[in-house]
């Protein structure tokens, strides 16, 4: 009597998951190679896939280029929604955030290098995507109602534009990790030290702060 074979697993078909997969990798090959030197079929080996699948679920190079973008500018924007600062006062909100921007682009130098790239092509890719700026609202949102409330506390002062707190914010986060290596052969300071960066992440937090509870002159 001829044995039966066990039956063969059944192949899955996941397109999210295959989707998402190619845009970690993605994410790598951009951000190590740039805009222009970034290869599909390479990105297309290291995910086992195809560049006619690639190019299925994607359209093409750049629109997987923004896809990549996207989903970077959705992780922090994701990281900021899931704070808890309704339940703190306004200056315990922004120390809040400000150290999860700090903490984010510490972490995350792939994040630094694709916004980084993307200056180089002077946003050109960012203009052609109109649902970056909406995701990107958010955080503007977020800053301005922290400010409503500190000025409601009366610990903030009230001249200070959110996107001006924003670009304070993200231009001490982002320098540090961006520059990091020319910084550190100009004048010696490893910035990724551990008390080296203890110390910045309390320093900006101190900064903002001081900025805001000053007094309007």
């Amino acid at each position: 009597m001829l044995k039966r074979m066990p039956a063969s697993p059944k192949r899955t078909n996941d397109p999210e998951r295959t989707k998402r997969d190619i845009v970690a990798v993605a994410t790598e090959e951009f951000a190590s190679q740039g805009y222009s030197g970034a290869r599909v079929d390479a990105i297309a080996a290291r995910t086992r896939t195809s560049k006619r699948m690639i190019y299925y679920y994607f359209g093409g190079k750049e629109q997987l280029y923004l896809a990549v973008l996207a989903e970077a500018y959705r992780s922090i924007r994701t990281l900021e929604s899931q704070l808890d600062i309704d339940s703190c006062d306004a200056r315990e909100a922004l120390r809040r955030l400000i150290e999860a921007t700090f903490d984010h682009d510490e972490q995350n130098p792939s994040f630094i290098r694709l916004v980084s790239i993307e200056n180089i092509h002077h946003g050109k890719h960012l203009k052609q995507h109109p649902e970056l700026r909406r995701l990107n609202a958010s955080v503007i949102a977020t800053l301005e109602k922290i400010l409503q409330r500190g000025r409601a506390e009366r610990v903030f002062r009230t001249d200070v534009d959110p996107v001006d707190l924003h670009l304070a914010i993200s231009s001490y986060c982002f320098f540090r990790v961006a520059n990091r290596h020319s910084f550190g052969a100009l004048f010696d300071r490893d910035l990724s030290e551990p008390k080296v960066r203890a110390r910045s992440r309390q320093q900006i937090v101190d900064m903002i702060l001081a900025w805001l509870s000053a007094a309007k002159t």
